[in-house]
């Protein structure tokens, strides 16, 4: 069994050197740029999303901007993308799974973020005027119809919705999900100093990445280093 305690910065790089000869440099560019571009300092949770359709969008959405972590909560049904539109990017997003929504909430805020609940019916701020840069945040996406929890009403630190100007009350999830996780990741990235993840965190997920990347890896690995499952 591998000890992880004692996998330090050093402990990838040798890892990931050795996995970089069995890909080519433009792969290898492409997953070091991308992982230099992730970012924990903005989480997503999607309470009781059932629509796999909705799932998969989520995954897509943290993905494609940047957001390396996302939770669910499941109480009441399954989180299961659709894998026609998830399209294999559920392997580059990391997905924490609670049992539960106080739960959820305890361990965010325990991680040091602020909960701020999506929500059209309450007027506290919008994409424009969030403070990004006062700490880290959850954005937090209830069920499809019925929307965030009372659950989630009581534990958050703030309400935040997306203006409108026509005759719809709402947007669904998904669409709300694009705007506002798109918004908030180029304003962090704009205005928060320290939104990356440090150089442990991006030592992680890239070796993870990689092991995912090039073919019997794990077997590549344990002929070359004796610490390796």
């Amino acid at each position: 069994m591998t000890n992880t305690g004692n996998r330090d910065t050093a402990w990838y790089a040798e890892r990931i050197a050795c996995l970089a000869e069995f890909m080519t440099p433009e792969r290898h560019d492409v997953l070091r740029n991308t992982v230099a571009m992730r970012t924990r300092y903005m989480t997503v949770l999607a309470e009781n999303m059932f629509h796999g359709q909705n799932a998969a969008a989520l995954i897509r959405h943290c993905e494609a901007f940047g957001v390396q972590e996302m939770h669910t909560v499941e109480t009441l049904c399954r989180f299961e993308p659709n894998p026609d539109i998830v399209r294999g990017t559920d392997q580059w997003v990391d997905i924490r799974r609670h049992a539960s929504t106080a739960e959820a909430i305890a361990a965010l805020r325990g991680a040091g973020y602020r909960i701020v609940a999506t929500t059209p019916h309450r007027e506290d701020v919008t994409p424009e005027t969030f403070d990004v840069a006062r700490g880290p945040f959850a954005l937090v996406f209830g069920t499809e119809h019925a929307g965030i929890s009372d659950e989630v009403i009581a534990g958050a630190d703030e309400f935040l919705r997306i203006p409108m100007c026509g005759m719809v009350e709402s947007l669904n999830v998904s669409a709300s999900a694009a705007i506002l996780i798109y918004m908030l990741s180029e304003r962090v990235r704009l205005t928060v100093g320290d939104w990356r993840m440090d150089r442990a965190g991006q030592a992680e997920v890239l070796f993870r990445w990689m092991q995912a990347s090039v073919k019997d890896a794990a077997g590549i690995l344990a002929r070359k280093f004796e610490d390796c499952e």
